[in-house]
């Protein structure tokens, strides 16, 4: 998959990824953390509303299983990026100075 697709998977665009043009360097990967973690939680509100609906009876029960799968998929797509995280300041950590 191409990282386009998995941009689009996480409601991000790329443009939405690309550095600010202020010069801060790290305000851009900050704010695409922030708009990751977003749209992480409003997919699971997206979610708990299609759950909620297809319960009432008003929603269908395919529109639940797409937004739960759709929750699931931006929630994976976190905790890999954490992982990665995690693992680049271990290596970082570990470089003798």
């Amino acid at each position: 998959m191409a990282i386009d697709g998995i941009g689009r998977v996480a409601g991000l665009s790329t443009e939405s990824l690309s550095p600010p043009k202020t010069g801060a360097a790290d305000a851009g990967f900050g704010d695409a953390l922030k708009q990751l973690i977003g749209s992480v939680d409003s997919s699971a509100a997206e979610a708990n509303v299609a759950v909620g609906n297809m319960l009432d009876g008003t929603g269908d029960v395919h529109e639940a299983v797409i937004a739960l799968q759709k929750a699931d998929t931006m929630l994976q797509l976190t905790v890999q990026v954490r992982n990665k995280l995690v693992q680049a300041y271990q290596d970082i950590m570990r470089m003798p100075v």
